[in-house]
């Protein structure tokens, strides 16, 4: 398949991606650069709007091949990307959504964008936690503000485990040690942990980080189309496939939801300002003598 279009042909494309209204991110496209920016609550949210529009977004962006590259950033200094709406867990549970033996909904979100043509970065400001943290693995590159990033996979103080994907994804950036450490432990880690483990790619001063980001992602918006797909897909070649382990492991949380440690300490969460901006800016390993 061409990966290039008449100028015609990508000003519709970029038109129409540009006029669609998101309730939970903004898209504004720039020389083949589509900057997608979280505003969406207090805490950015993974809720059904949120995921929905991120699916919606994922399809429209895969098919625009006037975009070349794709900057995740967030319009809320304290937070990134949120872990997911723990509410919402319990519905789809109830509702048998986890009951299935195929691709989870939010793994194959995030395939979606790791393995599309086009080259993804995430400019982390603020907090990403959970479902949060799971989607900048799945970004090609990520990068922290030193002063304000933060990330972890926090499910287990909850009673579960990542349901994105995300002991997947960390075993293979961090190695097994530091991924259980992330998944086991619970807490943050700040932008210079981060990057000694691997968890992102750089550490950058937050004064920084905005020129950084800008330079690479219009520097990379100047290859041809196709270079960019195929270095893409050529790196990808080592892990081609991961979703057989993102099915078992989505059996295991399906488990881990239905009991009622998890259902305790939801309750013991929404009680004490959980999902709420001022009820999590602290470290979420707090949460673990909250939650016991």
């Amino acid at each position: 398949m061409e990966l290039e279009h008449s100028d015609s042909i990508q000003n519709q494309n970029t038109t129409n991606l540009m006029n669609y209204v998101f309730q939970s991110f903004t898209v504004v496209i720039d020389k083949g650069v589509a900057f997608v920016t979280f505003d969406y609550g207090e805490t950015n949210i993974l809720d059904i709007t949120s995921v929905t529009e991120l699916d919606k977004l994922a399809k429209m962006l895969e098919v625009d091949e006037s975009i070349k590259v794709i900057v995740f950033q967030s319009a809320n200094p304290d937070y990134f990307l949120s872990h997911a709406d723990f509410k919402l867990l319990q519905n789809f549970r109830d509702q048998g959504v986890y009951d299935s033996d195929e691709m989870p909904l939010y793994s194959g979100l995030l395939e979606k964008f790791r393995i599309m043509p086009k080259a993804t970065i995430a400019k982390i400001q603020g907090r990403a936690r959970g479902g949060g943290a799971e989607f900048i693995m799945a970004m090609d590159m990520s990068f922290g503000a030193m002063n304000s990033a933060l990330l972890s996979q926090m499910e287990i103080i909850i009673g579960i485990l990542p349901g994105g994907g995300a002991a997947q994804y960390l075993a293979r950036k961090v190695g097994r040690s530091r991924a259980m450490e992330i998944c086991l432990g619970g807490g943050d880690f700040d932008a210079l942990e981060a990057e000694k483990y691997g968890y992102i790619n750089r550490a950058i001063p937050d004064d920084e980080i905005d020129s950084f980001v800008e330079d690479l992602a219009y520097r990379i918006a100047t290859y041809p189309a196709k270079a960019i797909a195929y270095n893409k897909a050529t790196v990808n070649l080592f892990e081609k496939d991961r979703e057989q382990e993102f099915i078992i492991s989505n059996q295991w949380f399906a488990e881990l939801v239905k009991t009622t440690e998890f259902d305790d300490r939801v309750d013991k969460f929404f009680s004490q300002g959980g999902q709420t901006r001022k009820g999590e800016l602290s470290n979420w390993k707090e949460w673990a003598r909250k939650l016991k």
